[in-house]
């Protein structure tokens, strides 16, 4: 009988609880499909810290390998390491990985050569089909001949190449607070700063994939306090948390306030304009503030909405030669890393914006952060699409609003603005409010609550 994959295959990955939904076995006929799809002759591999990581990236590799295919193993690396190996050597690419997720998951995230994304439209489907019927069918015959295994750091070279796209050699001394939560910003973090003139405070730089301080999902306020607490005592100028596979970086301001990351791509996307020439296509997705355009129209951008997830965005990039690119979960996409997410590019970019000028990051971000928001708000409901019809009923004849059904409904006012998004993977309906001030925001949040939770 073949395996029933629809709980781990997800919209753009693989994941899922090891061994009790996948395992080693399940790796390598990943590993055998993956080749197939891409029609690769070669592949590049790494992990994150996870316990079960290193056995699963192995087995991908004999997948690989046993159809012909030869494979760099990278071993341990950040996400986003992975995509510039990808993109350095034009391979194709697998990352076990399960990001935030808690320690009894894993996962892989692939990719095309040049970082190019897999997802559901773009093979990933297909290689979900092709592992099911291998399950029932037997694994694929072998290549006439094995491809060979090799190992290789790229750490040095990641580091490096980061560097190159943000000078931070001529900044004003800065005293950050790193937390790593553990997970792989520990093993780049160190690197990739190493000789700036920076203070580095590090803050759960060892790497255990059981997570023993706190999850490495720093979009949960709870798991940020840590770092706003040690960025108070230490006097810093602002810290940086990183997620499990350091490719999404969250900022705290000086007072341990959260910086949000709608802010962030506003202040990215007006240095990488600038960079440009001040000009250029700037991808943002639909639940980012108004902020965003605003900026990028006055720094002579182009904005360009587009739908939550990192494969529209990616696909959008591409389309348009987008020079960068933003999502409010703090992943950030970079022309010059192959359109590709990199959180510390974006950590960069903001302390060579904060030691440019003399002023605190609280004053240097209030003009990207313009409008009171609530963040987003998660409700468990019985029937997902009977309430967003009930919120579409509510608002679709009201003077002055506009609908639009891009991801979800999104419902727009002169002073405010929300969305109301399912999820694909609970029975969970996502809002998110913004406004003009606070008062507004809080009325348009509880109506719009009051009828998602009915």
């Amino acid at each position: 009988m073949a395996a029933d994959l629809s709980q781990i295959v997800k919209a753009y990955d693989v994941r899922g609880v090891v061994p009790d939904q996948w395992d080693e076995a399940l790796a390598e006929l990943f590993g055998a499909a993956f080749v197939r799809v891409t029609d690769a002759e070669a592949i590049v591999i790494g992990h994150d810290m996870r316990p079960s990581s290193p056995g699963l990236a192995a087995a991908f590799a004999r997948g690989a390998t046993r159809l012909g295919a030869d494979v760099t193993l990278i071993g341990l690396c950040s996400t986003d390491q992975l995509y510039f190996a990808s993109g350095q050597f034009g391979l194709p690419g697998a990352m076990f990985t399960a990001s935030h997720n808690p320690a009894r998951y894993n996962g892989i995230k692939m990719c095309r050569a040049g970082a190019a994304p897999v997802g559901q439209d773009t093979g990933l489907a297909d290689i979900r089909a092709m592992v099911e019927r291998w399950t029932e069918q037997g694994a694929p015959e072998a290549a006439a001949t094995a491809g060979t295994v090799t190992e290789r750091d790229t750490l040095e070279d990641y580091a490096a190449h980061l560097r190159s796209l943000v000078d931070l050699t001529a900044i004003r001394p800065l005293k950050v607070v790193v937390d790593a939560g553990n997970g792989m910003g520990g093993h780049t973090v160190p690197t990739v700063l190493d000789g700036l003139p920076l203070d580095v405070v590090p803050m759960y730089f060892e790497l255990d994939g059981t997570f023993p301080n706190h999850e490495a999902n720093p979009l949960d306020p709870k798991n940020i306090v840590d770092l706003q607490e040690r960025v108070r005592a230490e006097g810093a100028d602002l810290g940086l948390a990183f997620d499990g596979d350091a490719d999404r970086c969250f900022v705290v301001d000086e007072n341990g306030g959260p910086v949000s990351p709608s802010a962030i791509t506003a202040l990215v996307a007006a240095r990488e304009l600038a960079k440009h020439g001040g000009s250029g296509t700037v991808i943002h997705n639909l639940i980012t503030s108004w902020s965003v355009p605003e900026v990028v129209r006055e720094h002579g951008g182009t904005p360009v909405r587009t739908r939550v997830g990192h494969s529209f965005i990616k696909e959008e990039m591409a389309k348009s030669g987008a020079i960068f690119g933003g999502e409010h979960s703090a992943h950030y996409y970079f022309k010059d890393f192959w359109n590709a997410d990199t959180g510390m590019l974006a950590a960069l970019h903001v302390l060579a914006a904060l030691g440019g000028q003399d002023g605190p990051l609280s004053a240097l971000v209030s003009s990207y952060d313009r409008y009171a928001s609530s963040g987003e708000i998660n409700s468990t409901v019985d029937d997902q699409a009977a309430r967003l019809a009930a919120v579409k009923a509510a608002f679709g004849d009201r003077e002055g609003v506009t609908l639009d059904e891009l991801d979800g409904l999104t419902v727009t006012a002169a002073d405010w603005w929300f969305n109301v998004r399912a999820s694909n993977t609970e029975p969970l309906l996502r809002l998110n409010v913004e406004a003009r001030d606070e008062a507004a925001m809080a009325k348009v949040r509880d109506e719009a609550l009051a009828l998602i939770r009915g």
